[in-house]
Parts: C-alpha cells; structure tokens; sequence
C-alpha cells in the first residue's frame, strides 16, 4: 500500500436547529446559494431536510478548510457539491471546475470526506490528499 500525503485537513461541526431557523427563515434564497440541485432534491425527499442540509452545508465548510481558505474569495458554496454512494451511502464530493484547479495548485488529488448527523448536531471531516507519487 502506499502512503499517502495528507495535504489539508478540515472540521466543521453545524447545530442542527440553527440551519432549521435559517431555512425557515430564508427558505429557497437560502438553499440555493448555498446547495445545488441534486443536493437541494436529496434533503428535501427527507422527512426532516434541515438535518441533512446541516450535514451537507459541514462537509463544505470542512472541505474548505482542508484547503486552507475557508468559503470566501478562493472557494463558494456551490464550488462544492455533496454526493451520496448509491450503493453504500458514504459521501463524497464533487468539485467545480474553480474548485478543483485551487485543489491541484495545492498539490491535491482527492478529498476525503466524512459526515455524521444527530437531531441536535451535525458534523463533517474532510481531507485534502495528494496526488499518488
């Protein structure tokens, strides 16, 4: 097996009632700046979207962490798009064209994403990883 360099890595921990309120709030202004389509259409199959709109909206936090810019001038929201296995359910994600040339001027080949949700939490790692050598 070969080692792996871990180039970045990024942690993002969302109170689940929070991302409710917002939503509540701000309703489709919100999601759709912040998700796209398909991720938009998972969360809202759910009996209880907020939930996995928090998961998804901590992956792209921690994503953005693990490049080291956080979400802002380099890296937006919808630079980052949340996938589920089909077969498995393990998230993974997608980068956008912008996203993906700041992962390689990093030197990065893949990210790895982990995410985890209860009613109250829910959180996201995310690891930047290098290219094989």
């Amino acid at each position: 097996m070969t080692a792996r360099v871990v180039l970045g890595v990024g942690v993002d921990l969302v109170e689940t009632g929070r991302m409710q309120d917002a939503i509540g709030r701000w309703g489709d202004r919100f999601t759709q700046k912040i998700f796209g389509e398909t991720e938009r259409l998972y969360c809202e199959d759910k009996a209880e979207p907020w939930r996995h709109y928090a998961g998804r909206f901590a992956v792209k936090e921690a994503v953005s962490k693990a490049f080291g810019t956080g979400i802002g001038e380099h890296i937006g929201w919808l630079d980052i798009e949340v996938m589920r296995d089909a077969d498995t359910g393990a998230p993974s994600v997608r980068l956008s064209p912008r996203a993906r040339a700041l992962a390689e001027q990093r030197g990065g080949g893949e990210v790895l994403v982990s995410l985890s949700h209860t009613k109250r939490y829910a959180v996201a790692q995310a690891v930047l990883v290098a290219h094989d050598p």
